[in-house]
C-alpha cells in the first residue's frame, strides 16, 4: 500500500531524512518511533505530501507523491491529523466537521450521513453543537481524529495524536485509535513508547533519519533480550564510581536513569559480585541490586543515545 524507497528529505544542511526504505500493508497498525528531532514528523509530511522529497521515492497504492497529477487522489485515500490539530475555535464540531467534508468534495447528500458516522465512532455525539473553543483537550482530539476520517480515507496518519492529554484522555485516544485500525491502515508518530507499545502491531524506530529497528513488539523485545540490564540504586554517585563500572569485565555500557544506575553486560559474563563490591568499595549507599532482561524501553534507549 505504501512504499517508501532510499527517502532523503533535507532542511539547508540539515539532513531530516536520511535514506529510509520500508513498505507497509493495509491494515497495520503502525507507530513511527523516535526522539524528539528524529525526522517522524518530516516522514508523515512527505507521506501527505506537504513536502517533496529530494532523493528517493513514496508512493501510495502505485501513486508517486512527486507527480502532482496524483495529489488530489492521494490526498482522498489519506486522512492526517498533524500534531497541532487544526481546528477553528468558532466553529461548533458539527460546522466544522461539515467544513472540512466540503472541502473534500463529499456531496450534500451524502454528508450528514458521514458526520453522523464520524461523530459515532469519535465518541463526538454529545459535543456536536459545541463551540469548539470550550471543548477539552481529549474532545479536540478527537474533533481532530473525526476531520481525518470525515472522508472516509484508507490511511489515517496520526502525528503524536496523545501530546498534552491526561492519562484518561490517552487510554480514550488509544482506544479510539484501536478501533479505527480495525478497518483502515494507521501510522502515527509518538516519542512515547508505552503509546505506541499499547497500540501498534508493528513499531519502527527512527533516529538522525534513519531508521534503527522494525518490527513487532515481541520482535523488538527478543532484539533486546540479548543484552541483559543489571539495575543498582544508590545514594549518591562518587567521583570514581562510574569509571571503575565500565572497567569491569563484562560490563558494556553504563548509565544514569534517575535515580538508579542501569548496567548494560555481556550474556554470556554475569559480573554482579564485581558491580557490588565498587559500589560497596566506593560508599555509595547500595539500595538496590537487581538484573532485568533488557526491555523496549531499553531498547530505545540504546539505539537513540546521543541523538542531542
Amino acid at each position: 500500500m505504501i512504499k517508501v524507497e532510499s527517502l532523503t528529505k533535507k532542511y539547508g544542511n540539515v539532513i531530516a531524512l536520511n535514506g529510509i526504505s520500508f513498505e507497509l500493508n493495509e491494515g497495520e497498525v503502525v507507530g513511527i518511533l523516535g526522539p524528539n528531532g528524529a525526522g517522524k514528523t518530516t516522514l508523515l509530511r512527505t507521506l501527505v505530501m506537504f513536502l517533496v522529497p529530494d532523493e528517493g521515492a513514496v508512493t501510495i497504492e502505485g501513486m508517486d507523491v512527486k507527480n502532482p497529477s496524483y495529489e488530489h487522489a492521494i490526498k482522498n485515500k489519506i486522512g492526517y491529523l498533524p500534531e497541532h490539530a487544526p481546528l477553528y475555535e468558532d466553529m461548533t464540531v458539527r460546522e466544522y466537521l461539515m467544513f472540512v467534508g466540503r472541502m473534500y468534495g463529499i456531496s450534500e447528500d451524502d454528508i450528514y450521513e458521514k458526520l453522523s458516522k464520524v461523530a459515532e465512532k469519535c465518541g463526538l455525539k454529545e459535543k456536536i453543537d459545541a463551540e469548539i473553543s470550550t471543548l477539552s483537550k481529549g474532545y479536540r482530539q478527537r474533533t481532530g481524529i473525526a476531520q481525518a476520517l470525515i472522508h472516509d480515507p484508507k490511511i489515517i496518519i496520526l502525528d503524536e495524536p496523545t501530546t498534552g492529554l491526561d492519562p484518561n484522555q490517552r487510554i480514550e485516544i488509544r482506544d479510539l485509535i484501536k478501533e479505527i485500525g480495525r478497518s483502515k491502515t494507521v501510522i502515527l508518530s509518538s516519542h512515547v513508547l508505552s503509546e505506541v507499545q499499547a497500540t501498534c502491531s508493528r513499531i519502527l524506530i527512527i533516529n538522525r533519519g534513519r531508521i534503527v529497528a522494525d518490527g513487532s513488539s515481541e520482535d523488538l523485545e527478543r532484539m533486546g533480550q540479548k543484552k541483559p540490564i543489571v539495575y543498582a540504586q544508590v545514594e549518591k554517585i562518587t567521583e570514581n564510581l562510574m569509571p571503575k563500572l565500565k572497567a569491569l569485565a563484562g560490563v558494556v555500557g553504563v548509565d544514569m536513569k534517575g535515580s538508579g544506575i542501569h548496567i548494560t553486560v555481556d550474556v554470556h559474563i554475569d559480573p554482579r559480585k564485581d558491580i557490588a563490591r565498587i559500589l560497596v568499595e566506593e560508599e555509595s549507599g547500595l539500595l538496590e541490586l537487581s538484573k532485568k532482561q533488557f526491555d523496549l524501553e531499553d531498547l530505545f534507549t540504546s539505539l537513540t543515545k546521543g541523538h542531542e
